[in-house]
């Protein structure tokens, strides 16, 4: 089988984890690098690359990248309101494409989005790290068993420092980023339970604190999704600690787990904890990266999808919607087709 010939859009820090991997993928060979500026692209491959030999062309126009490089999939990591119409562009060149989560920024985007996806015939991954967890896996096994009876109600947290971290990065300014916090670091757990329920968001009810910032860092919300299931979720911009819970509670049992990244996992049955769930590695994936390459080649399906990506625009809508008027916002109908 021929090399997987993968490009970067985009030389920001978190890159370097797709590459360490893929530089290990007998499979995928990585060919060209886009960014801004050539020095960025230089920088990432002085720090990340340079044991690479031949290393990969480098590229300030992505347009030019496509058509002269001609990779088979690209990896998209650039500000969050670029991701659409790098994406499309992408498509377009014949690439299948991994995206950097959030998938987009606006709800009409998404469905958008999956359309040029379904046109295409291309791959379309959303970066979500938990999917590819066995821990993930197995609790998304007990939902749609019934082991533990309906899924009724979630409630969860993620702390970080992330407006201090964030001071005079592109994160912090609306019209690159979409958001703040919520749609940053915290889309870590809301992809996670989003993933989870597999359900359209019905009705949110937020509120957001800006700690006089362009762009939200603490806020809380309440979420009904349409197959009845709700939600409570906290997202702390501003707290010196990195933590993500989820608590999935089901008629007859309860599930705790990592919802940043799947890393751990209880469970309860009626009231007494199972020592051992049986969870194995071979329900999850060694990595979103693995993952994507993978189900290029045919060898796995995919972890995420466009789908995806409509419930996590579905939800950001309504939380930055209901936080502007101050009341519950519902999702158009239209959107929960």
């Amino acid at each position: 089988m021929s090399k997987v010939k993968i490009a970067f859009l985009g030389c920001g820090g978190y890159m370097q984890n797709h590459a360490k991997r893929i530089l290990k993928i007998a499979d995928a060979q990585l060919v060209a690098l886009c960014d801004v500026t050539t020095q960025q692209v230089e920088k990432f491959i002085d720090s990340h690359l340079g044991d690479m030999n031949p290393k990969p062309a480098i590229f300030t126009d992505a347009a030019r990248m496509y058509e002269q490089a001609k990779p088979d999939a690209v990896f998209i990591a650039t500000p969050h309101t670029l991701h659409f119409a790098h994406a499309c562009e992408a498509l377009e060149a014949g690439c299948h494409v991994y995206l950097e989560k959030p998938m987009v920024t606006n709800l009409d985007q998404a469905y958008a989005l999956a359309q040029k996806v379904e046109q295409t015939g291309k791959i379309l991954v959303v970066g979500y790290n938990s999917p590819c967890s066995p821990e993930f896996a197995f609790l998304q096994s007990v939902i749609a068993s019934g082991e533990l009876g309906k899924l009724e109600v979630i409630s969860g947290h993620i702390t970080q420092n992330w407006m201090n971290l964030t001071i005079g990065l592109w994160r912090q300014k609306p019209e690159l980023s979409g958001g703040g916090m919520a749609y940053d670091s915290g889309a870590h757990l809301l992809n996670s339970l989003c993933w989870s329920v597999q359900s359209d968001v019905d009705t949110v009810f937020a509120m957001v604190d800006n700690h006089d910032t362009p762009v939200d860092i603490n806020s809380v919300f309440v979420i009904k999704f349409t197959n009845g299931v709700l939600a409570s979720i906290a997202v702390a911009g501003n707290s010196n600690a990195n933590t993500g819970p989820l608590s999935f509670m089901f008629e007859y049992g309860r599930i705790d787990i990592d919802g940043w990244a799947g890393s751990w996992l209880r469970m309860f049955k009626n009231e007494v904890e199972i020592k051992y769930p049986p969870i194995t590695d071979d329900m999850g994936h060694q990595s979103p990266t693995h993952n994507f390459i993978d189900a290029i080649q045919g060898k796995a399906k995919p972890r995420t999808s466009p789908r995806n990506g409509i419930i996590q625009s579905q939800l950001m809508d309504a939380i930055y919607e209901s936080a502007r008027t101050g009341q519950p916002a519902k999702v158009p109908i239209q959107a929960n087709m």
